[in-house]
């Protein structure tokens, strides 16, 4: 499965306040785990090394 990378969100602006949300009243390290468990989650979702790979290239780029 080839990584999606148009818009694929139908409301990414409301993702994006419930991200910030989700941060509310944590500390930097409690933020930076909540993240990393993110990742973990979705990845499994994903579930497709192939895709992952490619996300993690271009996470990386940019």
């Amino acid at each position: 499965m080839p990584l999606i990378r148009e818009p694929n969100i139908a409301d990414p602006d409301g993702f994006y306040a419930a991200l910030l949300r989700a941060h509310e009243g944590l500390t930097g390290e409690e933020s930076r785990a909540l993240d990393a468990r993110l990742v973990l989650i979705l990845a499994n979702h994903v579930g497709e090394r192939e895709a992952l790979e490619e996300a993690l290239a271009l996470a990386r780029e940019t």
